[in-house]
């Protein structure tokens, strides 16, 4: 199949969406890139990375009357996968990802101008191992339908619990410690379950593709004794290839977000800056995309146009957040030749792409790589 690159959200390995708002971290969806796809092909191996960038000065209240905690928070995240082929119908990856920084800036002083309680990060934030099944997979000239079902998990490697200097005592030279808000850490320290449904109808003369997906992220408690809401998107998309190597994508996005929840003896305010009232939302989205191809090789843009928040409480609001990224895939090994049982050969696309079967050699007319000789 050739490759639809998102979230992702979601998606989807931690990204990204910082979905459970201004005061409770980030606790959207993990995966990032955008649109999610079906298994590879046996012994295809994919290598992909995307750079995604969030800044927002705006925030949401439930009453209308949004009171800013702070003034800005912005990221800039690297988000990287290695799939394998395991087998005709099951394909597995390692995803993950590194925060080259993580910044919430506090609200400034009315007489200096400067933030108050200003926070920043980097490094790595988790990884996600994610086997995937193809249940069924028709395809022929006039029509091709697949759905595909995957369950991740995804375990943390970076920082949750850093802590950084709150107050400074000109008097003593001591300084004051306290762990940062969740909002600035790598990784929200919880291991977490993600179901994954693909399911796709593509017209292989029109060169048009009709997909959907949904991932539902079971979170898990952190160690610090409180447990992010659990996440559900569902989209739905539309793609179009042109010139045989351009794809242009829509997607409209659905997103849930539960409340947070935490051990009765946790003050998360004073602890932590969270307010629990202030976490749960969702979400709609309009999400475009491009994409070329060629000989295996993908480069995409998306970039996300909320058209409804909801949310509990007041919390940041989605106003600028973008993603770009690269994606390469090629076999590890050459395929054997084979014949049909009625004798003729049949060659196919390696990238799996509509139209992509042939009686005789050839050019794939949407990738333009070689058609190769199967059963």
């Amino acid at each position: 199949m050739r490759i639809i690159p998102v979230s992702l959200l979601i998606l989807f390995f931690v990204a990204k969406i910082y979905g459970q708002g201004c005061c409770s971290g980030g606790g959207g969806n993990p995966i990032a890139g955008g649109a999610l796809q079906g298994v590879l092909a046996q012994k295809q191996v994919e290598l992909s990375s995307n750079f995604q960038y969030i800044n927002s000065k705006k925030f949401l209240a439930k009453d209308k009357s949004a009171v800013p905690f702070f003034d800005n928070f912005n990221s800039k995240y690297i988000y990287g996968k290695v799939g394998y082929g395991l087998a005709k119908n099951f394909s597995f990856s390692v995803e993950g990802g590194y925060y080259i920084n993580k910044t919430q800036i506090g609200k400034r002083d009315s007489l200096t101008g400067i933030p108050i309680d200003s926070f920043s990060s980097k490094g790595f934030a988790d990884i996600i191992v994610f086997p995937k099944y193809n249940v069924y997979n028709r395809s022929d000239s006039l029509r091709r339908i697949e759905l595909t079902l995957g369950l991740g998990y995804k375990f943390p490697i970076g920082k949750y619990n850093d802590s950084s200097v709150v107050f400074h005592n000109p008097y003593t030279g001591q300084d004051i410690y306290a762990i940062m808000p969740p909002t600035v850490q790598p990784t929200n320290g919880s291991q977490d379950f993600i179901f994954y449904a693909f399911f796709l109808r593509g017209f292989p003369k029109k060169n048009f593709k009709l997909f959907t997906n949904g991932t539902y992220i079971r979170k898990g408690w952190t160690p610090l004794g409180y447990k992010y809401g659990d996440y559900a998107n569902v989209g739905v998309f539309a793609e179009r290839t042109f010139f045989k190597k351009l794809s242009l994508m829509l997607q409209l996005k659905g997103e849930w977000i539960d409340s947070m929840r935490h051990n009765e003896n946790i003050d998360m305010v004073a602890l932590y800056n969270i307010y629990v009232s202030s976490t749960g939302s969702k979400k709609v989205s309009l999400v475009p995309q491009i994409s070329y191809t060629y000989k295996g090789v993908t480069v995409f843009a998306v970039k996300e146009f909320p058209l409804y928040e909801y949310v509990n409480g007041t919390q940041m609001k989605t106003q600028t957040f973008f993603t770009v990224g690269l994606s390469y895939r090629f076999f590890a090994t050459k395929t054997e030749v084979c014949l049909n049982p009625d004798g003729k050969d049949v060659y196919e696309c390696p990238m799996k792409c509509e139209g992509y079967q042939s009686d005789k050699p050839g050019k794939c007319k949407t990738c333009g790589m070689d058609l190769i000789k199967r059963n």
